[in-house]
């Protein structure tokens, strides 16, 4: 115990609670997460946990890539914009595909108040492209260009701060752990939640939250989409 770095702790608990703060705030991926934990005809409690791998494997890759060195393509204004375009359209099209078979009564909901009873055909998915949590996890983490500013500022700020470096691996795991450790808590409650939750409502009630969340992703589409179009200071 003489040797233990006590500083691996104070990195692993403050990386911890900024990730816990953030994962709060409400934004896609908590949106996200509510759709495919409500969806799930079993086991949508642990939907939270795919997400946050994909996520987790997106936000390593980012890692790795601003300390070595490239930074700078998170100020690139282009890059940037690119970014939202591309990740604005990904939101735009999964929230109308919610949208749209809300409207025409294609997801099944044999699982509603009655989970032992269950006569519906295998679940459809809402959307193919984002069927699996772990890749849709990803695809929505890197469609949020704010995530990129995120990480280019506060992230990296927090890294060369606390001496995280790709030398220095005790301290780069504890940081990544603790960051992951802080959203995989917040959204494996959000699923249970969502999930357990959702088993006593009846159809109306469910179709209602999943045509609200697929507004919410619509919106949070367009605005990712066009906002920083509007702030030039950014990137």
């Amino acid at each position: 115990m003489g040797n233990f770095d006590f500083s691996l702790v104070s990195i692993f608990g403050f990386s911890f609670l900024v990730a816990l703060t953030g994962a709060m705030a409400p934004g896609p991926l908590l949106t996200y997460t509510i759709i495919k934990s409500v969806n799930a005809p079993r086991r949508g409690y642990l939907m939270g946990a795919w997400i946050i791998l994909g996520h987790a494997v997106i936000e390593m890759g980012i890692i790795l890539l601003l300390l070595s060195g490239c930074s700078f393509i998170f100020y690139n204004v282009v890059f940037m914009r690119v970014v939202a375009v591309a990740g604005g359209l990904i939101l735009l099209c999964f929230g109308v595909s919610v949208v749209i078979n809300v409207y025409r009564d294609k997801i099944p909901t044999g699982f509603l108040s009655a989970p032992k009873n269950n006569n519906d055909k295998e679940p459809r998915s809402i959307n193919q492209g984002f069927e699996s949590p772990v890749l849709g996890g990803a695809m929505v983490s890197m469609s949020n260009p704010y995530w990129w500013i995120w990480w280019a500022t506060i992230g990296f700020a927090f890294m060369i701060q606390f001496d995280v470096s790709l030398n220095n691996w005790p301290k780069l795991i504890a940081f990544f752990v603790g960051h992951e450790a802080g959203d995989l808590i917040w959204y494996l409650l959000i699923s249970c939640f969502a999930f357990f939750g959702v088993r006593f409502l009846n159809k109306k009630i469910y179709y209602a939250i999943l045509f609200i969340c697929g507004i919410f992703m619509i919106v949070f589409g367009i605005y990712l989409g066009t906002s920083l179009f509007f702030k030039p200071d950014i990137a």
